[in-house]
């Protein structure tokens, strides 16, 4: 029962955290284009000194850099949740085959973000930073597909990790009440004898 509760806790984390840095990270691209539209007096000197095209692709550089940092330690921290996840799925319950399934396909998803899909995206992006957008459109194209793969990867973990609080939830309700009949049995009344 409390493994289940942990379980369910973890995802549920696992799936907030996943939600916080999708919103981080387009908040963040965001915010460049609000402090350019208006800034403070003394910054507002410098970007027009700089330009405000150049400024613009300065600070999308380090807004990109502080994803990137972002996306690379929230990674290493959900292989940790999938671990902690896929043992107290185990612990909980080794035969509900399609719950350590899921707990395992989550924890793949992940490391093929970490492994190969964000290196692909960092170095690409990186190469795309101090580029003007209307060159190098094959580049362009193949970030934009590993972003998709990973948005893709996303998606269905969160998919898989409601899926599996589901199972357990509903699981629980059904040991549940049928702990709750086992106990109405004992208490009728033409049970006249206890076995020893």
């Amino acid at each position: 029962m409390h493994l289940r509760r942990l379980a369910c806790f973890l995802v549920g984390a696992w799936i907030a955290g996943g939600l916080f840095m999708a919103l981080v990270a387009t908040q963040n691209f965001r915010g460049v284009d609000r402090l350019l539209d208006r800034p403070a007096v003394p910054a507002a000197q410098q970007i027009a000194e700089m330009g405000r095209d150049a400024a613009r692709m300065l600070l999308r550089y380090q807004v990109s850099e502080q994803n990137r940092w972002y996306f690379e330690h929230w990674e290493t921290a959900q292989i940790m949740l999938g671990v902690l996840l896929l043992f107290i799925v185990f612990l909980g319950s080794a035969q509900d085959t399609p719950a350590l399934t899921m707990a395992l396909l989550m924890l793949i998803l992940v490391v093929g973000q970490k492994f190969w899909l964000t290196p692909n995206i960092v170095a690409l992006g990186r190469g795309l930073d101090f580029v003007p957008a209307a060159a190098s459109a094959a580049e362009r194209s193949r970030f934009w597909m590993y972003h998709g793969a990973y948005s893709t990867t996303e998606v269905v973990k969160w998919l898989l990790g409601l899926g599996l609080a589901a199972r357990f939830v509903i699981r629980g309700r059904r040991g549940s009440g049928r702990a709750q009949r086992d106990i109405d049995s004992v208490d009728e009344p033409d049970h006249r004898h206890i076995n020893r």
